[in-house]
């Protein structure tokens, strides 16, 4: 289904309109109604009782059978200590499911060979046997999701904060296995960045973390390297390709990506309030007025829904990575539509744009703290859509244009009126979820990483200033 000028327009100027009257992040942000807490609980019980507690170990998805997703585990161990907080396990539960998990990836066999290993130079592979631990099929050795992994153990190491021997020994496999891995190794052909994967046999990906992606954190992290960082010109590699990356303009000017995830991962553990980098003190604004920008155009498309998918609309909305009913080309409205399978999904004319009338809850709920005047409603109406809100929350994802009852489905179910509901779960979508519910609540996640001195390293080498990095550790200007 191909969008006329005319469709792009209409969708140009909802987002136009809405970007500029949004409130001001320093507003009195709305309350969370009581029903978001059982969003949230039942988001945390999708992490606390599949997790392998033999090992810590996270799957990707359930319930089909599936590998580790390390993402998912770094996800996971934030979500241990809300649980403690907030009551529904205790800390000491959530301590000693923690430790496990450190321990398991500082110990969890190392080495260049193809098989046998969890890792490789101090990072690990993408996917994890839930049993073994070691390398899933021939799945890459991953950076950005060995980043999100190492996010969740810094966290941990700056949550337990007792003088306990548990405790001390979480804080101290925190910082060891942050500092073994070897950032260089992905540039090790001589390429300037980050590359975004390595292959026994095969070597570095050609692809790199530049430009504006969930990349972020990885570069962040490489520069707060102690034992072994990232070059001091990292960051500049990193946003010397924002050039093409810039939509909008006025109050709605942003560093654009279409699908919502890449700038909410970096953003759950990293509170980029204030604090900006050359280009953001240029732009005159900083990453997370950026992610309220962003959101209002994912918000402001599906609004406008220019492709004239069933159910969108100011109420329901969400375009991200996530589950889809598969590849099929069918009849829609009298024209021909194309449907996908797992993709990312987000507003066509961005960077990466896909449409295929697929929404996620984790689109928008993860952007809680960016824009609650819209998210919050966005949830009360994902409540209500049949099949979506099960055991443990949000089911990933939804197309209620997709009622194709004879199709050959990938994965879900259909319902001639309703339309396909996903079947599974998915870690990297549900940590979202319940990460950003709590840092809108207290600042929890962030509070707890400004402390954390890999991250004020890694800011400060990438040229970052102002805010709560112009105070003392853990301070916010």
């Amino acid at each position: 289904m191909i969008l006329n000028r005319r469709e792009l327009m209409k969708a140009t100027a909802i987002v136009t309109s809405s970007a500029a009257l949004a409130p001001s992040v320093f507003a009195k942000s709305p309350a969370l109604p009581a029903s978001y807490a059982e969003i949230e609980k039942r988001t945390f019980q999708w992490f606390w009782q599949t997790v392998n507690r033999e090992n810590g170990l996270v799957p990707d998805r359930w319930p089909t059978p599936s590998f580790c997703s390390i993402a998912a585990v770094g996800f996971a161990l934030p979500a241990y200590a809300i649980g403690a907080e907030r009551g529904w396990c205790s800390r000491n539960e959530a301590r000693d499911l923690t430790l496990t998990t450190l321990r398991f990836f500082w110990n969890a066999p190392q080495g260049p060979g193809a098989s046998g290993t969890a890792g490789y130079k101090g990072f690990f592979y993408h996917f994890l046997d839930m049993e073994t631990g070691t390398r899933f099929r021939q799945v890459e050795l991953s950076s950005v999701d060995t980043t999100l992994l190492f996010l969740g153990v810094l966290f941990a190491g700056q949550y337990f904060e007792r003088d306990d021997p548990a405790e001390r020994e979480i804080r101290k496999l925190a910082i060891d296995l942050h500092e073994r891995a070897d950032w260089d190794f992905f540039r090790s052909d001589g390429r300037k960045s980050i590359s975004m994967g390595w292959h026994p046999g095969q070597g570095l990906i050609p692809a790199n973390w530049v430009g504006f992606n969930e990349g972020m954190c990885v570069n962040i992290l490489a520069l707060g390297s102690e034992a072994h960082p990232g070059p001091a010109d990292l960051w500049d590699q990193w946003t010397a390709t924002y050039p093409k990356f810039w939509r909008g303009s006025g109050a709605n000017r942003r560093v654009a990506f279409a699908p919502l995830f890449p700038g909410q991962y970096s953003q759950i553990f990293i509170d980029f309030r204030g604090i900006r980098d050359a280009v953001m003190r240029e732009a005159g604004f900083d990453y997370f007025e950026n992610s309220r920008r962003e959101t209002y155009a994912n918000w402001g498309y599906c609004a406008a829904n220019p492709m004239g998918w069933q159910g969108y609309s100011r109420s329901l909305w969400g375009l991200a990575a996530c589950d889809g009913p598969g590849d099929f080309q069918l009849p829609y409205r009298g024209r021909p539509a194309q449907f996908h399978g797992y993709s990312a999904r987000g507003p066509v004319g961005d960077p990466d744009g896909m449409d295929d009338g697929t929404l996620t809850p984790s689109a928008a709920l993860g952007a809680l703290p960016f824009a609650p005047e819209i998210v919050i409603p966005c949830a009360a109406e994902l409540l209500k859509q049949p099949g979506l809100f099960d055991r443990y929350g949000f089911k990933d994802s939804f197309n209620p244009s997709f009622t194709y009852t004879d199709a050959k489905l990938e994965t879900g179910s259909v319902d001639p009126q309703h339309g396909w509901v996903a079947k599974d779960y998915l870690g990297i979508d549900q940590g979202p979820i319940i990460l950003q519910a709590a840092n809108y609540r207290n600042e929890f996640i962030w509070r707890h990483m400004r402390r954390v001195p890999a991250i004020r390293r890694g800011l400060q080498r990438a040229g970052f200033t102002g805010g709560w990095l112009a105070g003392g550790p853990g301070e916010r200007g």
